[in-house]
């Protein structure tokens, strides 16, 4: 077997060098209405995708439905007064368009709470999985072992008529939705509290009853869930997590298929994961410089060894915007009106304030400044919640409202069966040639 592999080390190699060099010369050529160097490079830039429920903005973030997060801040029902937006009320927005009213979003706090339970050999096959298991997998085992309820596979085993595909997945959605907080809240608990369950508290709105079912009943830690949920929610269609929930739901798959697809998408290390990331290269970063909290100073220092050490900064960059992430603004603006002088979120504020400069000296990197990512750990460890590997589950379930929204107007819209054309390297090289065409 070793020899395969040193074999196919060999081809890869020259595979690379000679793809480098095709690009170095011809990455600007056009390959229909594409350019060589996007379909090699991930399809940066590429407009394939229609996504009704949010549009990211390279200056002014991402956009739900047309309005950005501050104006969302002010204008969604909240649970208490002058208090972050429920996420049910995002929800809504993105589903039907409209701002909903306090009574909308009650009744949508309603319907989820209605239709949260969870079947019982959901938890038998999480528990099947060693407690060393990552959340993650933890998680979307728990989603999948769920699509024994999904409505959509059950009726179109037994014959269903294709206009009627958007109602079954609606309902399909509905029912994931709600039950989401009970499946990371049941995966937090066993992983790290010693299984010892929590049960619902069928009073509470959605993300209220996650930070509950948690252990965390502080009610601005309930707060934080709100805010959290709604922030991380969606990021247009192109994200990995978003565009795999399409393109498997494309396919016919359930939402319950999709979505668990989408969010092992969401559990790499360069998409969702990198919130966990963050906050492990800040406890790195105290431990080395042995001081809680750093001055500005030793982060830049620390900064400078990561990049010469050919690491990056977690949580700084996007492949889209060109400015502060205003979900990282949001909660910086929660941080300093919930725990102003706690060390952990001050480190956070000081590197924002040191590592920008340091980045744009490079001359290379096209948006210096912080993503959402950078902020979301400090606030959780605030209150306890110091378990960095958990953290995408909270992100998988926000996600769960944007990519579910989505999936509903992929089949209302009767969306087809996703599939893009592909070349290989050496039609490529024939296309150059002149001695092929390869986009029709």
């Amino acid at each position: 077997m070793e020899v395969i592999k040193e074999r196919f080390k060999v081809k890869a190699d020259a595979a690379g060098a000679e793809i480098k060099e095709l690009l170095k010369q011809h990455g600007t050529k056009k390959i229909g209405e594409v350019t060589l160097a996007q379909i090699y490079q991930g399809m940066r830039g590429i407009t394939g995708l229609v996504t009704e429920t949010s549009l990211l903005d390279a200056q002014e973030g991402i956009r739900f439905r047309g309005y950005s997060i501050p104006e969302l801040q002010t204008k969604l029902p909240t649970a208490i007064p002058g208090g972050e937006p429920l996420p049910e009320g995002l929800f809504h927005l993105m589903l039907i368009g409209d701002l909903p009213t306090e009574a909308e979003v009650q009744h949508m706090t309603s319907v989820w709470q209605r239709r949260s339970h969870v079947p019982k050999h959901v938890f038998e096959t999480i528990d099947a999985l060693p407690v060393s298991a990552h959340p993650m997998t933890m998680f979307v085992t728990g989603v999948m072992a769920m699509q024994t309820e999904s409505n959509f596979a059950r009726e179109y085993a037994v014959g269903l008529n294709k206009k009627d595909y958007w109602s079954i997945i609606f309902d399909d959605c509905m029912d994931l939705i709600a039950r989401l907080p009970r499946i990371a809240a049941y995966v937090y608990r066993r992983k790290y509290k010693n299984g010892e369950d929590i049960q619902p508290n069928g009073l509470l709105d959605w993300a209220g009853n996650l930070a509950h079912m948690m252990g965390y009943d502080n009610e601005s830690f309930k707060e934080l869930m709100r805010l959290y949920m709604t922030i991380h929610a969606d990021h247009e269609g192109g994200n990995v997590s978003a565009h795999t929930t399409h393109l498997v739901g494309s396919a016919l798959s359930d939402p319950y298929l999709s979505y668990a697809a989408g969010m092992n998408g969401l559990a790499g290390p360069l998409h969702g994961l990198a919130n966990q990331e963050v906050i492990k290269w800040i406890f790195e970063m105290q431990k080395q410089l042995q001081t809680d909290l750093p001055a500005r100073e030793q982060i830049a220092q620390y900064v400078k060894e990561t990049l010469e050490g050919g690491k990056v900064v977690p949580g700084y960059g996007h492949a889209v915007l060109r400015k502060t992430d205003p979900r990282f603004t949001a909660q910086m603006e929660f941080g300093k009106k919930h725990m102003p002088e706690d060390k952990l979120c001050r480190t956070v504020w000081n590197i924002y304030e040191t590592v920008p400069p340091i980045l744009q000296s490079l001359g290379k990197i096209k948006n210096p400044w912080p993503n959402v990512d950078a902020h979301s750990g400090a606030l959780l460890v605030h209150y306890g919640l110091v378990e960095y590997e958990f953290y995408t589950v909270l992100f998988a379930v926000s996600r769960a409202l944007g990519v579910l929204s989505s999936l509903c107007w992929d089949r209302a819209l009767s969306f087809p069966l996703e599939r893009p054309k592909s070349v290989t390297t050496e039609s490529v090289k024939l296309w150059l040639e002149g001695k092929e065409q390869i986009w029709e």
